[in-house]
């Protein structure tokens, strides 16, 4: 039998609840209930072979608290005229918590939207959309209000994170909730202090108006006629994106490379320098205009991330030259090739021609399953060769 039961009704109500309707309905207009749930009844058929059975059906709805059953006369043939439930009518909000147990629940969302609305009406609307989310927060949502009343005080503070001096509340409960805020700022801060150009939660700070961390590039001179400071031939600085910009050592080639050890062990090379490179974070280097009057030279692994990273640096500095990402290099150290466990399938728009074709081999297998050759399996006197050769 498949006629619905006490356990379906209540799954029709708490479909509502999963949706957040029921909850919503406490901050709106809308109206749902009286509500009317749907029920499978038997068939005639069915009443007829199965009487006995259809009439405890029958009492075990018409028994269940805190609903109005709605009935339907039928005619049988051999019992006659009865009556069968037809709908099942749910008339209050309190007749459906009672059902599904969810009072407590919505004693909460009723006093946080309490307190919302004495201290920040605008994000009743919020609540109204994302009620589930408001109780998952309930145990925050007073230091959440707290900060937003703090911005709305204090629109594009230009302090860090840290600096935020509010009673209860540190820096990583502000970083942990970055999500929140930002659907809650975007309600109640005026346009002027949002900058909408930056999205997300990683550029929370920048979007309202907080310092950020700066960022930092690491490099080593390959020059010492060229060292920043003569008199140590320092090995090893780190700048901020500005201040490198800024910088001008007026060498006339850049390295790039993404291993650590590589950039430290690399060779002394005339008039050059050399930059740790960040996976994908190549943006930073945009500010440094002298990079446009550098022969670079970009050092990835030999994978498909490899080649997607070396054009996303094409698409900041298109005169970038790849160093020891070719086939040649491939093949040599065929005993060190590794897996690549997550290889891109995308296209790229920015590689030559022959960058383009080891790509596709790389991409589709036709080496091997998921080919890598990490740029440390390359072996230095490999890498002196051709130094030697741009030289």
């Amino acid at each position: 039998m498949n006629w619905t039961r006490p356990a379906d009704l209540r799954a029709q109500l708490q479909k509502l609840w999963d949706r957040g309707e029921i909850l919503s309905c406490l901050l709106t207009d809308k109206a749902l209930f009286p509500l009317r749930l749907l029920i499978k009844p038997p068939t005639s058929a069915e009443m007829a072979d199965q009487f006995t059975a259809v009439r405890s059906w029958i009492a075990t709805l018409r028994a269940l608290p805190h609903c109005r059953v709605e009935m339907r006369a039928f005619k049988h043939r051999l019992f006659g005229t009865n009556t069968i439930p037809s709908a099942i009518w749910i008339d209050t909000l309190e007749d459906a918590l009672s059902l599904i147990g969810k009072q407590r629940e919505v004693d909460r969302f009723t006093a946080l939207a309490a307190m919302t609305g004495e201290q920040q009406p605008e994000l009743l609307s919020w609540m109204a959309k994302k009620p589930l989310r408001a109780l998952e927060l309930a145990d925050d949502w007073h230091r959440l209000l707290a900060i937003a009343a703090w911005l709305r005080e204090h629109p594009r503070p230009g302090v860090y994170l840290r600096q935020v001096d509010i009673p209860g509340i540190h820096s990583k409960f502000i970083e942990r909730h970055r999500g929140v805020l930002s659907e809650w700022l975007d309600i109640i801060l005026p346009a002027g202090a949002i900058d909408f150009s930056a999205s997300g939660v990683n550029q929370f700070a920048r979007r309202y108006g907080f310092l950020e961390k700066p960022l930092c590039i690491r490099f080593r001179m390959l020059d010492q006629a060229h060292a920043l400071l003569p008199q140590i031939y320092e090995r090893d600085v780190s700048l901020d994106a500005n201040s490198f910009a800024r910088l001008n050592p007026r060498v006339s080639r850049v390295f790039i490379t993404e291993n650590e050890i590589n950039f430290l062990a690399f060779p002394d090379v005339k008039n050059s320098l050399i930059l740790f490179g960040a996976g994908y974070g190549f943006e930073m280097l945009r500010q440094a205009a002298w990079l446009q009057h550098c022969r670079i030279h970009y050092w990835g692994d030999i994978d498909t991330h490899g080649f997607a990273m070396l054009d996303q640096l094409r698409s900041q500095f298109t005169h970038v030259e790849s160093f020891l990402m070719d086939r040649a290099t491939l093949l040599a150290f065929e005993m060190h090739w590794g897996t690549e466990t997550k290889p891109t399938l995308r296209n790229l728009s920015r590689l030559t021609p022959e960058e383009r074709a080891l790509y596709d081999d790389l991409r589709d297998n036709r080496l091997g399953k998921h080919v890598r050759l990490e740029q440390e399996r390359i072996g230095f006197d490999w890498v002196t060769t051709a130094l030697n050769a741009l030289a």
